[in-house]
């Protein structure tokens, strides 16, 4: 049977949330116990098959964007939807990064000895079953089941209705790879239902699932937190700072600044305010307004003290300075010292990414202290706050909740621990 007509079969087929969730809950089973070589290979044919399958899933791609733009979708959700021939490479490309990674389901760490003689150590174990629940991004299809895959899960995706045909067209991909190797199926079940009551009915199965990641709009996210019970990994927005100190190289401040806010502002880990200290502002302010308007025109919601640097700005308020824009926007705020910058970082913070431009090393690592936003950098653009940039392959999601992963989570925020106890013969009094 062609592609195209089991997209149409998947998109007729009934189906019950519970029942699709306990096969899920059996299927975990059965990843659990795949070996490392096992895992890669399914990858492996995974990523080739959707390069194979290539043209079939662009064709279904350019459904959902003639759709998103009927509906008036945002650019930004555009973006984030739209699949080309080098957006499928990079996907196979992705699933074959993960292959490469360490597995960490099995390892053995802290290992101790007791003065009973019994040894305590504790073993990487997967999770179980995840939920993803996402908007857009046909490629987290892939990259959330291969790593799912690789950590030893099973996973199930419910997509949103403006991805539903590349989603799809994705799964075959997927299905058809694990039925080739005599593997559970539903180890990735695609939830081929777009309607809101359905995420409704997933929330609800505590008992067969383990944990839900939600990406999205803030909308999706909060409803998502407050209506589930199960455990959510919570991610609201990036609010990304960016602080030029009065110790900055300039010429670094200008290209970092234009690289987190130009080179993909629909990004979440792209820059949406800057801080400026008051000592370099004359000098600093000119050559960022002239960057940022040669780059992309940037719309600037600026303070007092810098909107007359800026060709496109008009007055921030307080809420300009809590906006996640996605676009090309930006605040700017003068601030009259280092401790004037954590405070406004630490009021407006999203726990996303905080970024330092200092050439003062006592600076930056005072910035590094007091900021506990999920990743902190110094003198690097925001943009590498990625799961890949950041040397995990692909990402499944990021928290900002302090939960047992903070930030961009890999493989081995998939997984947990357990305690394993090696004795000879102990018993206690």
């Amino acid at each position: 049977m062609v592609l195209n007509n089991l997209l149409k079969s998947s998109q007729m087929t009934d189906f019950n949330i519970a029942t699709m969730a306990k096969k899920a809950k059996t299927a975990s089973r059965v990843a659990a116990q795949l070996n490392s070589s096992e895992k890669n290979a399914l990858l492996n044919a995974l990523a080739t098959a959707i390069e194979n399958n290539s043209d079939i899933i662009i064709n279904e791609n350019s459904k959902d964007i003639a759709a998103g733009r009927d509906k008036g979708l945002s650019q930004a959700m555009l973006d984030r939807l739209v699949l080309t021939k080098q957006g499928i490479k990079d996907i196979s490309s992705a699933i074959r990064e993960i292959v490469a990674l360490a597995d960490p389901v099995g390892d053995i760490d802290k290992l101790s000895l007791r003065p009973n003689g019994i040894q305590v150590g504790k073993m990487r174990i997967p999770l179980g079953v995840i939920a993803m629940i996402y908007e857009a991004r046909p490629n987290v299809t892939a990259e959330a089941a291969a790593l799912c895959i690789k950590s030893g899960n099973a996973v199930i995706l419910r997509g949103g209705s403006e991805a539903i045909h590349s989603n799809l067209a994705i799964a075959h991909c997927l299905h058809q790879v694990l039925i080739a190797h005599d593997v559970d199926e539903n180890i990735v079940s695609v939830v081929p239902d777009t309607s809101r009551s359905v995420i409704e009915q997933l929330l609800k199965q505590s008992e067969t699932i383990d944990l839900v990641i939600p990406r999205g709009g803030e909308g999706l996210i909060r409803y998502v937190s407050e209506n589930s019970r199960i455990p959510v990994i919570q991610h609201f927005k990036g609010v990304c700072h960016l602080y030029i100190d009065k110790h900055a190289d300039l010429t670094k401040a200008v290209d970092i600044l234009v690289n987190g806010k130009t080179q993909k502002p629909s990004a979440c880990n792209a820059f949406e305010t800057v801080l400026v200290h008051g000592d370099i502002s004359a000098e600093f302010l000119p050559l960022a307004a002239k960057a940022l308007e040669d780059a992309a025109q940037v719309r600037v919601h600026a303070c007092k003290n810098s909107i007359g640097y800026f060709v496109h700005a008009e007055l921030a308020t307080e809420q300009d300075y809590q906006a996640e824009y996605l676009a090309q926007e930006i605040a700017v705020k003068v601030v009259t010292s280092f401790n004037d910058a954590i405070s406004h970082i630490n009021e407006f913070t999203s726990d996303h990414t905080e970024v330092i431009i200092s050439q003062d090393i006592s600076r930056s690592q005072a910035f590094i202290r007091q900021i506990n936003s999920s990743v902190v950098m110094v003198n690097a653009s925001s943009r590498f706050s990625d799961g890949n940039q950041l040397g995990l392959g692909s990402e499944i999601g990021i928290s900002t909740s302090k939960l047992h992963a903070y930030g961009p989570m890999g493989l081995e925020a998939l997984t947990t621990e357990k305690f394993v106890v090696f004795g000879d013969g102990q018993v206690r009094p």
